[in-house]
């Protein structure tokens, strides 16, 4: 199976996935924005909680128009508690209109008839409205023929005024409109009459609804049913929450004064909903979200989808929910009447990408804890401000993403074509037979792949020197093997002629023939010899100062035909080499510079001290190195030697000198003088410490 070819495209589309964490950051980013919005909607919200709290702890009336409420928590009957509503309340004893209004039931176990009844208020500007429905399987009504006074199945309501109850008492003949009548000594100025309704039957009973002015309550209102048991039997059993025979004041009313409504009103918000309830946690004052128009409109539903599902947080708990309708319910609550301010979250059962944050506010009076505000919202209203933000950041994100990848496919191909390009032009450039045809195009760009251009042209163009130095290599061999072995061969040729006078120098000849073909290979080998000696010479302390004073008369001795001077500017000059191996450089060296300069021309050595080391020189006077040269001499197989004669020339012997100067962690360099003109070759070694 041929294996995948990760190319630069297929690198560059994996780099450019990394791309990919824009969006991850921005999500990153719009949730620690969230949550700044939340923090701030918090705040906004708890401080709307602590003002309206404020409000009504300066006006206690507005929770508690009988401040005997206030402390009245020995009374163990639940109070009769009503709903504000907007709506016109038509009376025809009906249940229409009290849909959303809970029912509160009350029942007696000890009666022996079947009496059940369950009452719902509400109020609506200065009248309560009462619905109650009554289960009785023999509805009696009243019998104008046997008593004046009512009699059969009747309802008694009881309020309380100035510290007296008012008793009230509906019957009728048959369904329809009733009103009330006195039922003991009443308060002048209250007309029972007002106190109307529609008497309604009802499967398995009857319906009763009654319009009460506020003002006849006093803040209590207490009521029974009276099931009657028919002609001529007096015995009759009672259901309500009272019992005829208290004299106690009634339970209390509690229900959402106009004058609370109005307070609350200037605390309206968009989307914002406060309740208010007293000590006992009935909700006695609640201000509805105004309407709002939806922010869903203006974001696409994809994008407010994967926004709402990357903000979701399913961890949150659902609102808590009263188990007694009319009683507000939860943690908020109970730490504000306590005395606790504090901010709630909510998943809303509704919808489970969204969040409803609730602030609560203990209502204060003089010290005194009497009651709470509960102030809610949903997190659209803050969630609504980043929607659009969203949208905006995965488009910048998407543009990124897309712009990103095509720059770096771009990038990508370009990179390949300069890559193809050097890789074509190198192949053009070198033949099938391996020999360097043409001229490598070198990069002028200032970057890796046109550096690495440029190095390609400067190691081609080396090859080009050793492929061409192989070329004149059997021209150079030719030439040098064929003069010893004409001179070998005619020797011979002569030797083989019997009683010739001049035999000796024949052999003479052969003899030295023989001795240069020796050196030809000596030559040929020395790199090979010099390799093996540095292996077996490791480096020691030498002191360069004697050596040099030694070599400088054996080279006197040896060339005299040419003065050698040495220049010596200092009595000691240690570093760690081989000896052998310096003196065999320093013969390379001054044979070299021998070589190049005219008869009585003179070669000087130098000892020189400079940073770190020393300098090391052989100078002499004659032809400059041509341009180009000076770096590539040492190099292996190079020679640009002209002059003809004994000597063997294969271009090894500069190349010894940078391999003995490598080994003892020195360098060698050559460089042309102007006075007078020629070439000094300088050898640096670090000193020893």
């Amino acid at each position: 199976m041929e294996r995948l070819k990760f190319n630069l495209h297929r690198q560059l589309i994996l780099v450019s996935v990394l791309l990919l964490s824009l969006p991850w950051a921005g999500c990153q980013f719009i949730r620690e924005m969230e949550g700044a919005l939340r923090h701030g909607q918090e705040q906004g919200l708890q401080a709307t909680a602590e003002a309206v709290a404020a409000v009504l702890g300066a006006r206690r009336e507005l929770i508690y128009p009988d401040p005997e409420r206030i402390i009245a928590r020995e009374d163990t009957r639940p109070p009769v508690y009503a709903l504000p509503s907007g709506q016109y309340i038509s009376v025809d004893g009906y249940a229409d209109g009290w849909e959303d209004i809970p029912e509160f039931t009350l029942d007696n176990p000890d009666l022996t008839a079947p009496l059940a009844l369950g009452y719902r208020a509400l109020t609506r500007g200065a009248s309560l409205y009462l619905l109650l429905r009554v289960q009785d399987p023999e509805v009696i009504y009243h019998n104008p023929g046997v008593s004046r006074e009512p009699n059969g199945d009747r309802l008694v309501l009881r309020t309380w005024l100035g510290g007296k109850r008012q008793d009230y008492v509906i019957a009728t003949a048959a369904p329809g409109s009733v009103r009330a009548q006195a039922a003991g000594r009443r308060t002048r100025d209250l007309d029972p009459g007002r106190i109307e309704g529609f008497w309604q039957d009802a499967q398995g009973g009857y319906t009763l609804e009654l319009e009460i002015p506020l003002a006849y309550t006093g803040e209590r209102l207490g009521f029974y049913v009276i099931n009657s048991g028919g002609p001529g039997n007096t015995r009759f059993e009672t259901l309500g929450n009272i019992s005829p025979l208290e004299t106690r004041a009634p339970p209390w009313l509690v229900y959402s004064s106009a004058a609370l409504q109005q307070a609350l009103a200037p605390f309206a918000h968009n989307g914002r909903k406060i309740e208010v309830s007293d000590n006992q946690r009935w909700r006695v004052g609640a201000l509805d979200p105004a309407a709002t128009g939806s922010a869903d409109s203006d974001t696409f539903w994809l994008l407010r989808l994967i926004y709402r599902s990357v903000l979701a947080e399913t961890d949150l708990p659902t609102p808590p929910v009263a188990v007694q309708p009319g009683k507000l319910a939860g943690a908020g609550v109970a730490d504000a009447l306590a005395g606790n301010p504090g901010s709630f979250r909510y998943r809303d059962a509704a919808s489970a990408t969204r969040t409803l944050l609730t602030a609560a506010a203990p209502i204060r009076h003089q010290g005194q804890v009497i009651g709470s505000v509960l102030v809610s919202e949903s997190g659209e209203q803050y969630l609504s401000l980043t929607d659009q933000a969203f949208s905006r950041l995965l488009g910048y994100s998407l543009f990124a993403i897309g712009l990103g990848a095509l720059g770096l496919l771009g990038y990508a191909s370009v990179l390949s074509l300069r890559i193809r390009r050097l890789s074509q032009a190198a192949s053009r450039v070198i033949a099938a037979d391996g020999s360097i045809s043409g001229v490598f195009p070198a990069s002028k760009a200032q970057d890796e792949i046109g550096e690495l251009s440029r190095h390609y042209a400067s190691l081609l163009e080396k090859l080009r020197d050793y492929n061409d130095y192989l070329r004149t290599l059997s021209r150079k061999l030719s030439h040098e093997l064929r003069t010893p072995i004409a001179i070998i061969q005619t020797s011979l040729e002569n030797l083989e002629q019997e009683h010739q006078p001049d035999q000796a120098v024949y052999v003479k000849r052969a003899r030295g023939g023989l001795e240069r073909l020796r050196r030809i290979l000596d030559a040929m080998s020395e790199a090979s010899r010099l390799e093996e000696s540095i292996r077996n010479n490791p480096p020691e302390a030498l002191d360069l100062v004697p050596l040099l004073k030694e070599v400088h008369a054996a080279y006197g001795a040896v060339y005299s035909r040419h003065p050698v001077r040495l220049e010596i500017d200092t009595g000691q000059a240690t570093i760690s080499g081989v000896p052998e191996l310096v003196i065999q450089a320093l013969d390379k060296l001054v044979a070299n510079a021998v070589s190049f300069s005219e008869p009585q021309s003179p070669i000087t050595l130098s000892l020189t001290g400079v940073q770190d080391g020393w300098e090391l020189a052989v100078r002499n006077a004659g032809p400059t190195l041509p341009p180009g040269l000076a770096q590539s001499m040492f190099d292996p197989m190079v020679s640009q030697r002209e002059r003809t004669g004994d000597s063997v020339h294969l271009g090894l012997g500069l190349h010894v000198v940078r391999l003995i100067s490598d080994y003892n962690r020195g360098r060698v360099a050559a460089t042309n003088t102007a006075n007078p003109p020629g070439v000094a070759v300088r050898m640096w070694f670090p000193a020893e410490e």
